[in-house]
Parts: C-alpha cells; sequence; structure tokens
C-alpha cells in the first residue's frame, strides 16, 4: 500500500464502521460499491481480527435499522435526563460549597429588607 492508500483509508474506514448519530453519510459511503469494497479488503488483510465485513447496500438495511435503535438502548431518554440531573447537582453542589452561591435568611416581611450594597475598596 502507498501513503495515499493510507490516507483515504484513515478517512473513510472510521466513517463506515463507527456508529454515528446521523447515519446519513454512512449510508451515502455504503452506497458506493468500489469504496466498501476497497476498505473491506484491507480491513480483511491487515486487521483480520476486526473481520472485514461485506457492505451491505444502505437499500437492504433501512428496514432494520429502527428496530435495532430501540433494542440497543431502551431507556436512552430515562438515561440523558438522570445525567442531565447529576450533572445539575453536581454544579449546584461545587457552587454552594466553594461560596460561589450562599443562602442568608432575613427578616421577614417588606421591612426585613435592605439593598444589596457593594464594598467599596478605597484607593490611596
Amino acid at each position: 500500500p502507498a501513503s495515499l492508500d493510507a490516507f483515504v483509508f484513515s478517512r473513510l474506514a472510521p466513517l463506515l464502521k463507527a456508529k454515528l448519530p446521523n447515519g446519513k453519510l454512512q449510508q451515502h459511503l455504503k452506497s458506493l460499491q468500489n469504496l466498501c469494497n476497497y476498505c473491506t479488503s484491507i480491513l480483511s488483510l491487515y486487521f483480520p481480527w476486526d473481520g472485514g465485513e461485506t457492505c451491505v447496500p444502505p437499500s437492504l438495511t433501512l428496514w432494520a435499522q429502527g428496530d435495532l435503535d430501540a433494542e440497543e438502548d431502551p431507556h436512552k431518554r430515562r438515561n440523558q435526563l438522570l445525567s442531565v440531573l447529576v450533572g445539575l447537582v453536581a454544579m449546584l453542589g461545587y457552587a454552594f460549597l466553594s461560596g460561589i452561591v450562599s443562602i442568608q435568611r432575613g427578616g421577614t416581611g417588606p421591612a426585613g429588607r435592605q439593598p444589596i450594597a457593594l464594598e467599596e475598596e478605597e484607593e490611596e
């Protein structure tokens, strides 16, 4: 293989093999049979443990794509919500513990409220 082969393979193989959130580019690349066969032959020749699988045209796999996504992670929304809540609690906890945010209790009613005055440093 030449350096051009290595360069082209390094750009195409991750796009063909990785699971992408939006599969439009991947489907387009899989429809280009020459590029797909090129990557498959390099994978099977130099990476035999990876099992250089042949590319299937996207028209044959589109009907099963929704089923695979649903079976793969049925609790995706719940996990996303939990991760956001954990992050929010962690950030608020850090803000309270570091003193960035503090809660002060004042007197009750409007008479107990006083405007917040910033202390100004005197310049000498």
